[in-house]
């Protein structure tokens, strides 16, 4: 037999958490046919002595929905090692879509994933109505990575309901309507459906994403529809306050597990500084809905964003003051914040709950507009209060306007606590990801976590090990998922594999600019560092940190795997 690639001298690491071993990896018609001592010839034989094999990493929770349209390498995820990525989280999505829906539907993708409307408009190239024809243009594009696809209940709503989606529940007639749409998405290989019930996801005209006006009795024939069929997930962005479990977000959580009778993803546990505790009490708190299936997601370091008030204020949109902000020219929410009493009641409203409650001291400003403000740059907010003798939130927003709100912040609104991330990341009850890939493009990017991981906290930090956090980030989320031919290296298997080197392999904790989004939008951009092979389904889209040019992912369908 000539193998298409033959990998030599590899340290395997293959997804189970099984101890690493030295081997040979032989790839043949895209899959694994061989592990062990390998003889024979090969198109191409890749000598890899003193790296690691492993099989490709699987991301849970991405949001290229829109992306696809114009970036096929689905970046900066994949020279990250990632092979697989899930979309359509969070309920938010681009399909299904009439034609004169589609600025409701664009502005969900604003509001609640913070994306470019410029972007949206130039690079959506809308070839579908329905969620089967758009799960058959992504397979038509021929991406590089492999793509897994939930079924997004806002467009559902919006597709069913019109405006009305974000002002109502559904009637009987329309959750017939509804659930027959996600039993044909999920014939069509879709893996499951999400929903966000969190304060802040506000989508068009302000008013709150559609998902969160869904009844109990909608929840509970979506969730049927998986209990009949016997397969597929749940997403659900579910806690309204960092930290926090409340008894109607663990009631939800019940019912969808007891009416799907299937797993149920849901966001998130983060820790927090001022609570110390917050994070094992959520995770002791839900304990039992757990057991039974439901998978809380954690992130691998702090959930840090970059923010402006003239784009997306994300960091207010789960008060009530704060969401006025939102779809409104800048003299408009400059006129807003200069308003004594819109503060008074924005911090009232923080002070009941906000996620970022208290963060506007240790808030950083990253860049300015007015050269007169350049001193402040680096600086951070509760600094500058205390040159001018006031205090931090009203100097934050002082410094906005001074700026024509166009000074960009830097905060953290959780995971402040460094010393309690490896807590989070070695729960096994936990499932590590949150990147949130084609999301946020301007606040944040953590699609290097797995490289991060690798890199801080194997590496440098030792606060795991290697074999351990290999399977977190491969079989785990695969087998959550329903992916079982993906996140291991077994015979047979699709050849989605990753080579790196594990004394350089990793990810700064903050990511660069680049101006490459359709319209020459900025975006953040996390750029990865000691991964020298990805190869998804038998071909090498990345060599050395450079992309090759061959597109070889799969639309992956969960009827195959039934």
């Amino acid at each position: 037999m000539v193998y298409d690639i033959l990998i030599k001298n590899g340290c395997v690491v293959d997804g189970t958490g099984a101890t690493r071993f030295m081997a040979d990896v032989a790839v043949k018609d895209g899959a694994i046919v061989e592990i062990g001592e390998v003889t024979g010839e090969a198109k191409e034989t890749i000598d890899a002595s003193g790296k690691i094999v492993c099989p490709g990493f699987v991301d849970p929770h991405t949001h290229y929905d829109a992306q696809i349209s114009w970036d096929t390498l689905l970046s900066s995820s994949s020279e990250h090692g990632v092979t697989t990525v899930v979309l359509g989280n969070c309920g938010v999505g681009v399909a299904p879509c009439k034609t004169d829906q589609r600025e409701m539907t664009k502005a969900d993708l604003i509001t609640v994933e913070g994306m470019s409307g410029e972007s949206l408009t130039a690079g959506i190239n809308w070839q579908w109505e329905t969620f089967p024809e758009y799960m058959d243009v992504a397979e038509a594009q021929q991406l590089a990575i492999n793509t897994a696809f939930l079924v997004p209940m806002a467009p559902f709503r919006t597709f069913v309901l019109g405006e009305e989606a974000s002002e109502r529940g559904a009637t009987a007639d329309e959750i017939d309507e509804l659930t027959e749409m996600l039993n044909t998405a999920m014939n069509a290989g879709a893996f499951g459906f999400s929903l966000s019930l969190m304060n802040q996801h506000i989508g068009w005209q302000g008013k709150p994403l559609a998902t969160r006006l869904a009844s109990k009795e909608e929840l509970k024939a979506y969730s049927r529809v998986l209990k009949q069929l016997n397969r597929g997930i749940i997403e659900v962005a579910v806690v309204k306050e960092i930290g926090t479990l409340g008894q109607d977000e663990y009631d939800v959580l019940d019912l969808l597990l007891t009416e799907s009778d299937r797993p149920v993803s849901w966001l998130a546990v983060f820790n927090r500084m001022d609570r110390p505790d917050a994070a094992a009490n959520m995770l002791a708190k839900a304990d039992p809905l757990i057991k039974r299936g439901a998978i809380p997601q954690v992130l691998s370091r702090p959930l840090t964003a970059e923010f402006s008030l003239n784009s997306n204020p994300l960091i207010l949109a789960d008060t009530i003051a704060g969401q006025v902000l939102f779809n409104r020219p800048v003299e408009e929410i400059a006129a807003t914040c200069r308003d004594a009493e819109f503060r008074k009641q924005l911090r009232d409203d923080m002070d009941a709950g906000s996620i970022f409650a208290g963060q506007f001291p240790a808030t950083l400003v990253s860049s300015v507009q007015n050269p007169e403000l350049e001193k402040y740059v680096g600086k951070t907010v509760g600094e500058i209060a205390a040159e001018r003798g006031t205090d931090a939130f009203d100097t934050f927003f002082d410094l906005a306007l001074e700026d024509n709100l166009a000074m960009r912040f830097v905060g953290a609104a959780a995971n402040n606590d460094w010393d309690r991330i490896p807590e989070l990341i070695n729960d096994p009850r936990t499932m590590i990801g949150l990147s949130d890939g084609g999301a946020h493009c301007d606040m944040l990017c953590e699609a290097g976590y797995a490289t991060f991981m690798l890199g801080h906290w194997v590496r440098e930090k030792k606060a795991m090990s290697l074999e351990y956090a290999i399977k977190r980030i491969t079989s785990e989320p695969a087998d959550i998922f329903g992916l079982k031919d993906r996140g291991r290296l077994k015979v047979g298997y699709p050849a989605d594999l990753v080579i790196f080197d594990e004394q350089n392999v990793g990810s700064d904790a903050r990511p660069t600019v680049r101006y490459d989004l359709p319209a020459g939008a900025p975006r953040l951009y996390s750029q990865a560092k000691g991964i020298e092979r990805v190869i998804v389904n038998g071909k090498s889209i990345f060599r050395d940190g450079e992309p090759t040019g061959i597109q070889s992912g799969k639309v992956l369908r969960s009827g195959e795997y039934a």
